[in-house]
């Protein structure tokens, strides 16, 4: 991941939020209904932007669900306008580079627990999912988003940002590798129907209660489908980007900490947050 230019001038391209103060309740909402369907509802507010704490009760949470055998799991949010919007730029500004290292390693962890699970997922998306929460709703076997004025896309460049790899491989995962290409380069967003003609998201919902019902019968498909089989099925064809990030984990998590050394970048960051401010004060 390398910091480039142009990130003042594309700052309101992307919408993570400064770090809370606190936090109420737990981040992460973990229920199973009566179907034996987990719902994990991501809840930090106000726009679930993804920090240590939230990525470690997202990852405790991913444990619970694989422990308790669920049919599936379905993730989605508290927000009424923000599915996740993606990495807290605070993890990233004059880090403690010990604890830097935690939250990257936990969000490789969060992403080999969501995208090579042996248990079905799926995604309600009801609200933007930029950058990483457009990550967390592709590493889900389906997506059924809210429609509206909402988008989704992997739109780092933007910032001058490059993806990681393994983000642009779950995105060729996702899409065909020109679409993926081609959104990766120019940080496209896409509008929800966009997104439901090039398959980055399955279905559009008219509310959270329907996406959730739209995933739910998702999931229902698989009632008859030996859970091994599936499982294995899945992760056949999820086996390259998984064993290509087991291979290189130590590698990107040196890349991200060199990145945040970088004094070009955290002049940038600083810039960036001071946008930021400046656009939630007028």
């Amino acid at each position: 991941m390398f910091l480039l230019r142009r990130t003042v001038d594309n700052a309101r391209q992307l919408a993570p939020s400064l770090r809370a103060m606190s936090s109420k309740g737990p981040l992460v909402d973990l229920t199973v209904d009566n179907d034996g369907v987990a719902i994990m509802t991501l809840q930090r507010p106000p726009v679930n932007s993804l920090n240590l704490d939230l990525l470690k009760e997202i990852s405790n949470s991913l444990d619970e669900v694989a422990k308790n055998k669920s049919k599936g799991m379905i993730l989605t949010s508290s927000s009424p306008t923000v599915f996740s919007a993606g990495l807290d730029i605070m993890e990233m500004y004059k880090p403690d580079m010990k604890r830097a290292e935690e939250f990257w390693t936990t969000l490789q962890d969060v992403w080999f627990k969501l995208f090579g699970s042996n248990f079905a997922t799926a995604a309600a998306i009801n609200g933007h999912a930029p950058a990483g929460g457009c990550l967390l709703s592709m590493s889900c076997e389906y997506r059924a988003m809210v429609g509206g004025k909402f988008t989704i896309g992997l739109n780092e460049t933007a910032l001058g940002i490059v993806a990681p790899k393994w983000f642009m491989d779950t995105m060729c995962q996702t899409i065909p590798v020109r679409e993926a290409e081609f959104a990766l380069t120019t940080a496209r967003m896409f509008t929800v129907d966009e997104a439901l003609k090039v398959g980055l998201i399955d279905e559009i919902a008219s509310d959270k209660s329907d996406a959730i019902n739209k995933c739910k019968g998702f999931l229902k498909k698989f009632d008859r489908i030996p859970p091994l089989a599936r499982s294995l099925t899945k992760q056949k064809i999820r086996d390259a980007p998984i064993k290509n990030l087991q291979k290189n984990r130590q590698a990107d998590v040196q890349e991200f900490l060199g990145f945040l050394k970088n004094p070009k970048v955290q002049q940038s960051l600083e810039m960036y947050i001071q946008a930021l401010k400046q656009k939630a004060a007028k």
